[in-house]
């Protein structure tokens, strides 16, 4: 089984650019572009949040459009930027997504289970599981503790050492955590939100996100360092699951690079 996932694309308005200088709707669309293109087509492509950039739903229109070519069927959840009810109305084909509430829900189409979590905390930055939203998480793992599952949501549970991004927050990430320990068949946690590929054991698994379609926050571990991005080459990410290996995860840049070139000719390798 072959996930794709791409995060945090923050579309604007036909015709506006984030912070008057990224065309993220562009970057969206060579994202999709790649991923269709993939030599092995990915199952299923999961969208881990900020889809939008204010939760609009001209927005959510836009984001649509852009996203109807992708080939693999496509797992949304929200981010702090997004607005619940909006989403859920342009998804409104999406028949796992609940039309209300919390945007929860598990997928068991595949050989690896995957359950879709809304971190949101409305208003704020930082993203939060609360009690609710934990123990909906804690019965969903309880049905099938021998089947290998992928949390997918926004907000990275872990400090990255990017400071003004870690003072955001996950407002309950212990609790979180003891509900993971519980289940040792979680493979992995896939976050959003940092704009950047990054890993870390947690929880008894490995938690990561991935890059942004668009621009990346710009990697500077001072505690005070200022809130800033860079345009570096977008990503995104690929991970495979087989039997006998588990999950491995692949992060690629997207954009046009010479190759693929062979290291061999007539059977021996180019001097």
């Amino acid at each position: 089984m072959l996930i794709a996932q791409l995060s945090d694309p923050h579309i604007k308005p036909h015709g506006r650019l984030a912070y008057r200088r990224v065309d993220t709707a562009d970057a969206l669309a060579r994202a999709v572009d790649a991923v269709n293109a993939l030599i092995t087509p990915p199952d299923v492509v999961l969208l881990t949040g900020d889809l939008v950039d204010a939760g609009k739903p001209e927005e959510y229109g836009l984001l649509r459009e852009i996203l109807q070519p992708l080939k693999a069927p496509l797992l949304p959840v929200p981010g702090n930027h997004d607005e619940r009810a909006a989403m859920a109305a342009a998804f409104a084909d999406i028949s796992h997504l609940p039309r209300d509430g919390f945007v929860q829900y598990a997928v068991e189409d595949w050989p690896v289970r995957l359950i879709g979590l809304d971190s949101v905390l409305p208003g704020q930055g930082g993203g939060e599981l609360c009690a609710a939203r934990l123990d909906w998480l804690d019965r969903r793992l309880s049905e099938q503790p021998e089947r290998p599952t992928v949390l997918f949501q926004h907000h990275p549970p872990f400090r990255t050492g990017i400071g003004h991004m870690d003072r955001q927050g996950f407002l309950n990430a212990d609790s979180f955590a003891a509900v993971v320990r519980r289940h040792p068949q979680v493979e992995r946690v896939l976050c959003g939100h940092m704009h950047r590929p990054i890993q870390v054991r947690w929880a008894g698994t490995i938690a990561s996100t991935a890059p942004g379609t668009s621009h990346q926050v710009a990697l500077d571990l001072r505690e005070e360092a200022p809130s800033a991005f860079m345009l570096e080459p977008p990503g995104y990410q690929l991970h495979l699951w087989q039997p006998e290996t588990g999950l491995v995860s692949h992060t690629a840049v997207i954009g046009d690079w010479l190759g693929p070139c062979p290291f061999f000719e007539g059977g021996k390798l180019i001097d």
